[in-house]
């Protein structure tokens, strides 16, 4: 079951403010689910600024959460700064932060980028993935973090 929740555990609640609204499609065709800010914060240009959205899903094991920005803050050079989230399905619940999707947001543009309480901070797109046949299962481990807890170069 694919499924929306706000943050509730106090000690996970980034900013001491809960979540403005669970991301919803504006069409019945849309793919994304617009997610929202529980902030007001400006982001500099050339800096980057992590927003948490006190908001987790969940989802089955061979789904993925996608993450990307809308097309009105590509218009101001406000891109992720990993360009596509990746967010794992256990992702959620897990112990450093419940599971809170955050959007580390770059501004690429000349001009300060204004984020007010409640604004479209990105979108989530729910999507099936394969994998390989012959895959070795040995190498994988259980998820023990958060944020970018599955490590990389």
């Amino acid at each position: 079951m694919r499924k929306f929740f706000l943050i509730t555990d106090k000690k996970f609640i980034q900013y001491n403010a809960p979540a403005t609204t669970l991301p919803y499609r504006a069409t019945k065709n849309s793919a994304g689910y617009d997610m929202f800010s529980p902030i007001d914060t400006t982001i500099a240009p050339n800096s980057s600024e992590l927003i948490w959205t006190n908001v987790k899903a969940t989802y089955g094991e061979n789904e993925v959460l996608m993450l990307f920005v809308t097309s009105k803050m590509g218009k101001s050079h406000v891109m992720l700064a990993n360009g596509t989230g990746v967010i794992d399905s256990d992702y959620f619940e897990n112990p450093n932060n419940d599971g809170n999707l955050g959007f580390r947001l770059l501004n690429l543009g000349k001009e300060p980028y204004v984020i007010k309480t409640g604004d479209k901070i990105g979108q989530g797109v729910f999507m099936p993935f394969l994998t390989v046949d012959d895959e070795d299962v040995s190498k994988q481990k259980n998820r023990v973090g958060g944020f970018g807890s599955t490590g990389g170069n």
